[in-house]
């Protein structure tokens, strides 16, 4: 009896505290599927362009920062230039990787700064996308 009541009082706490997974109306026991959009998000691009534009011009100044600026890629390079002098090629091999990819960036972020600024404009033209 005492296993029993254990059992249950353990299945209350289970459901209680959401364990058990979502509570379906059907018998299938998976959830329903998230609506489709119904538009393209205008409105709320054009509320967090400034945001956006913000964050992009914090990245590419870090980037472009001196050899003194932690992220850079100047720095970064400086790093590999040490590591194939020390001779820890596995090292400079990893530490190269990062510099392509972060030099890529570079370039990834630049061009989302030109896209970001025709989208301004555009906001600026359809009165921040509530006219779409």
């Amino acid at each position: 009896m005492r296993a029993r009541t254990t059992v249950v009082a353990l299945a209350t706490v289970v459901t209680l505290l959401g364990l058990a997974g979502p509570a379906t109306a059907d018998s299938g026991g998976s959830p329903s599927p998230a609506a489709a959009p119904t538009g393209d998000g205008a409105k709320g691009l054009c509320k967090r362009a400034g945001k956006i534009d913000a964050r992009i011009d914090r990245a590419l100044k870090r980037l472009n920062g001196p050899v003194t600026r932690r992220g850079s890629v100047e720095r970064l390079e400086k790093r590999v230039a040490h590591a194939k002098a020390a001779g820890h090629d596995e090292i400079a091999t990893y530490l190269n990787d990062r510099l392509t990819f972060r030099k890529s960036l570079v370039a990834t972020l630049e061009k989302r700064r030109t896209d970001l600024a025709r989208v301004r404009s555009w906001c600026a033209a359809h009165d921040n996308g509530a006219a779409s």
